[in-house]
């Protein structure tokens, strides 16, 4: 296959129903990416192109093959302790949390678009080495809720089981020594670690409010996919969720400002954010 079989009128229809499913967008410049990620779905459904996959999907009962398509559209990077920053805030805020939660109420975290589940063992990492230092951690319930639009990063994080290579992306020796147990050349994450983590499939674009609410939300890496009234509305849809002391992590390069006045950016501090006393959404 080569690039000039991938129409405009094409493009724009399949880049369409990635947006209009998950949000995210597709540049022009990106052609390349539907043309490789989508060989194997062509070869699979034994479609010559895609203007034959663009056929396929206008017909009647093509909804699966619509979220297959979108599911392998769909960036899914992830490492442990990514960009470290957001974890040394989070080192600091939970013992916060924790004295100011009354007996019996669980700490609930969610990490949005989680792909396979680094971020939130990342998470539960430190929730035990906080607990070792602070044994009153140990009696407080934490939920992690960890979330993502593709079945098949949901399964990977479930099982636990990293590569040699992936866990070599931002986890200290000793962490993984003490966190993790070697299995051939893979590494599975400790039932004592994985406890808190519970895995959903869940898309930014629907009502988040059936998964209650949440003390610290991570939603890093994934609003750069979207326009700006996307991330206006799921930002707006994280606020209403987000307890009054709670914190919302972006990415390094998002940010919350211009996109909506629900949230604040906490002082001196990167990718971090708050409520606002009284939020006031932009109009999308």
């Amino acid at each position: 296959m080569n690039k000039s079989v991938l129409s405009p009128t094409t493009f724009t229809f399949l880049t369409g129903i990635v947006k209009t499913r998950s949000g995210g967008i597709i540049g022009a410049d990106q052609g390349y990416m539907l043309e490789t990620r989508l060989a194997p779905l062509l070869k699979r459904e034994a479609l010559r192109d895609l203007d034959a996959l663009a056929a396929r999907l206008r017909a009647p009962l093509s909804d699966g093959l619509a979220q297959e398509m979108t599911e392998l559209l769909t960036t899914n990077e992830s490492s442990f302790f990514r960009d470290t920053r957001p974890f040394e805030h989070l080192r600091t805020l939970l013992p916060q949390l924790h004295k100011a939660r009354p007996p019996g109420q669980p700490l609930r975290i969610w990490s949005a678009a989680c792909s396979t589940g680094q971020e939130a063992y990342s998470i539960a990492i430190i929730l035990a080495e906080l607990a070792e230092l602070d044994p009153s951690l140990k009696s407080r319930r934490v939920e992690i809720i960890g979330t993502d639009i593709t079945a098949a990063v949901l399964e990977r994080a479930r099982a636990g089981v990293f590569t040699q290579f992936e866990v070599q992306r931002g986890m200290p020796i000793r962490t993984l020594m003490k966190r993790f147990t070697q299995e051939d050349t893979r590494w599975r994450i400790r039932p004592e670690i994985a406890a808190p983590c519970r895995f959903e499939k869940f898309n930014l674009l629907g009502d988040p409010r059936s998964l209650g609410r949440f003390d610290v939300v991570f939603c890093r890496n994934v609003l750069i996919y979207f326009d700006v009234p996307t991330k206006g509305r799921v930002l707006g849809s994280i606020a209403q969720l987000l307890a009054q002391d709670g914190a919302l992590y972006l990415g390094a390069a998002e940010t919350a400002m211009g996109v909506t006045t629900a949230l604040v950016a906490k002082p001196g501090e990167r990718g971090v954010y708050g409520l606002a006393a009284e939020p006031v959404r932009l109009r999308a």
